[in-house]
């Protein structure tokens, strides 16, 4: 692997020494390097373990809890390969990030488990699996069949699951009774399978009804103990868990993600998985930690109003069904203990809403600026960031990288100009770090996923891709910008990273990433617009997809009537009012495209417009419809519009209660009304009953 000291000290702007050997022969300079109170970054994640030690041995070196090691990877991800030579600016880059600081500390959801496992399987399958950890876990067994041993070593619920609902430390199970054999009360003695004539009685001490014929000699030869009883009632029972191993071949639950807690082994042992299954079910007693990934404000939040349903993305795509939707408080819910963390809600969420918390998006933005700053400062050019997950995703790139090492299946390595980043998910970033990249100098933005994202996440990204696409294509850069690459081993992946260089920024930008998702995406489009200005098509407007969170609505002028039921639905104050005249405004910069307008307009009159209008006019107010006011008959004081009071008149003139006067007072205003009442002589009054 060829290293430059000399480059990149440059670009760290720090005097570099190259050791050849840091965890064998040059390991007193590592040492020499604890004791420091700088940042201490190891390009090494092989023997990350090894230089731990070493520290923690190390005589007067800084505690790790006070100045931890920052270990990065530069040879897999471009030491190795054939265009290993040319990869200094991306080892820059990557050493640069690696010094970075650790995310600011956020809020924590925590589980508390005291060890009860519930198994819910055949009893043979599951009594197996419950011997290797019955030493750590107070278990219990659900059975659903096979043939139990002859002596009772823990508890077995016969039944039929009703529900199972929870996470880890908090699983609430609920199941019915409805079998003439009380297990509670059952002995194992065998004498009721031995007298069945069906042999409708099994080893795991249940009746099959649709064998049994009603010879009734099983409850004869249990008649000591009293365990079968075919006139019991069905009954209702629920207990409480804090893990549940679901050996069925059908889940318990049906979303992509699993509740922390919850595990599935529909083959029981013999499952790839079952060994790792039961050490992790081994490890869940005591507390547990996690971030909260995410931040909610309400007050941005475009899901509802006035009861009525507008954007609903987030809900739709929660792989963990962690989101719900509150519509009587016109927000969603979301439940940290489900969440897994992937982040796809914030990646869809048109205002930022839901944002991304652990990293933030400001962190998220320092690491993008320092990379690319760095990889430019060193002579890098056209760089492709490959955002990719720190597990799956690293793992491939690694292997993509030992496999270029030793020239096997033709492969060719990461190339010098890919620098790939790592997060915690793939979907937990979106729209407006995509664009912020690309303005900070990046040709092109690559996600890479491994097929153990959800579906919905991967078309989410894709959509969203689409739009920003759609954005710098029609600001007249060329290329392709912005991909979603699948892959599920180093050739494919080898295969997907030579697309050539799209055409980037002249001017890089300097703005931070900030903490809400719209204020990161004008400054980001207004640097690309201005950017782009000398190559940009001569257009207003750009069209855009469908998922768009940017555009503006067309108003039908023939039915709309200035009701402006639209205005107080806007959650974006994109649609506005004027007191001083009957007037439809609006602002399209504000618009996040969450269709609350269109679907609270009794007139159906408004629709969505998916676009990026150009130039000043998208943020100034522009008027969308406009109507005469109608003036009271009685004092000529403007109340409402005219078209509006006329659809009123006609659709009540054959109303008998508007008839006459009462019909003439609709054209009047509220004081007037009010006025006319009093002073009619033919009215009725309550003192005259």
């Amino acid at each position: 692997m060829p290293l430059n000291p000399k480059v990149l000290g440059e670009a760290l702007d720090e005097d570099l020494t190259l050791h050849t050997t840091l965890c064998r022969r040059d390991a007193p300079a590592f040492q020499r390097a604890c004791r420091s109170q700088e940042e201490l970054v190891v390009a090494c994640t092989q023997e990350s373990r090894l230089f731990t030690e070493l520290s923690q041995e190390t005589e007067g070196a800084v505690p790790l809890d006070v100045r931890p090691i920052h270990f990065v990877n530069i040879r897999e991800t471009g030491g190795w390969g054939r265009e290993a030579a040319q990869a200094t600016p991306k080892m820059a880059a990557l050493l640069a990030a690696a010094r970075l600081p650790d995310a600011e500390p956020v809020p924590t959801v925590t589980y508390k488990s005291s060890g009860r496992l519930l198994i819910i399987g055949a009893l043979d399958e599951s009594e197996r699996i419950a011997g290797m950890v019955a030493d750590t876990l107070e278990v219990s067994l659900m059975a659903t069949g096979g043939a139990g041993m002859q002596a009772r070593q823990y508890p077995v619920i016969a039944g039929a699951l009703q529900q199972l609902r929870g996470w880890l430390g908090a699983f609430e199970v609920q199941w019915q009774t409805n079998n003439p054999i009380d297990l509670d009360l059952c002995t194992r003695c065998n004498a009721c399978l031995a007298v069945c004539p069906e042999d409708a009685i099994g080893l795991d001490y249940q009746i099959d009804m649709d064998k049994c014929r009603s010879h009734r000699a099983c409850v004869k030869a249990c008649e000591s103990v009293g365990a079968i009883n075919f006139q019991r009632e069905p009954q209702e029972h629920s207990e409480q868990f804090d893990v549940v191993l679901d050996l069925r071949e059908a889940p318990a639950f049906e979303q992509h993600a699993h509740p922390q807690g919850y595990f599935h082994l529909a083959g029981g042992l013999q499952d790839a998985s079952a060994m790792a299954t039961v050490i992790k079910l081994r490890d869940l007693v005591g507390e547990f930690e996690k971030p909260k990934f995410f931040t909610y404000k309400q007050k941005l939040c475009a899901h509802g109003r006035n009861e009525t349903v507008g954007c609903n993305a987030c809900v739709e795509i929660c792989s963990a069904l962690a989101i719900s939707s509150e519509i009587k408080r016109n927000q969603i819910v979301v439940n940290p203990n489900l969440c897994v963390g992937c982040g796809a809600c914030t990646t869809v969420c048109p205002t930022g809403a839901l944002s991304y918390a652990y990293p933030r998006a400001s962190e998220q933005g320092v690491k993008l600026r320092t990379v690319l700053a760095t990889y430019a400062k060193a002579g890098g050019k056209d760089t492709a960031l490959l955002l990719h997950s720190q597990e799956a995703g690293a793992a491939l790139i690694g292997e993509l990288g030992r496999a270029a090492s030793l020239d096997r299946k033709g492969v060719r390595g990461v190339p010098a100009r890919v620098i790939p980043l790592p997060l915690w998910h793939t979907a937990s970033i979106g729209l407006d770090v995509w664009l912020s990249a690309f303005a900070y100098g990046a040709s092109q933005v690559w996600v890479l996923m491994t097929g153990e994202e959800a579906p919905q996440y991967r078309d989410a990204v894709r959509e969203q891709m689409a739009v920003a696409q759609a954005v710098l294509s029609g600001l007249g850069y060329s290329g392709q910008h912005f991909r979603l690459i699948e892959a599920r081993d180093a050739k494919a992946l080898d295969a997907m990273l030579g697309d050539a260089p799209a055409q980037s920024v002249k001017r890089r930008a300097t703005f931070a990433i900030q903490a809400e998702k719209r204020a990161t995406v004008e400054l980001a489009l207004d640097h690309l617009m201005q950017d782009s200005v000398a190559h940009r098509p001569s257009v207003e407007a750009i069209p855009l997809p469908q998922a768009s969170l940017l555009g503006t609505i067309a108003v039908n002028k023939d039915t709309c009537t200035l009701c402006l039921s639209c205005v107080s639905a806007c959650p974006a104050s994109a649609l506005q009012d004027n007191t001083e005249r009957p007037q439809l405004r609006f602002i399209e910069k504000n618009c996040v495209q969450c269709g609350l307008c269109a679907s609270t307009c009794p007139e159906d009159a408004i629709t969505l417009q998916p676009r990026l209008l150009l130039g000043e006019q998208r943020k100034q107010l522009r008027v969308l419809n406009e109507a005469q006011p109608y003036q009271c008959i009685r004092c000529s004081k403007p109340f409402g519009t005219l078209k509006g009071i006329e659809v009123m008149l006609a659709k009540l003139s054959g109303h008998a209660m508007f008839q006459g006067e009462a019909l003439e007072r609709l054209k009047m205003c509220g004081d007037c009304r009010v006025v006319d009442l009093y002073s009619n002589p033919g009215e009725t009054r309550i003192q005259d009953i």
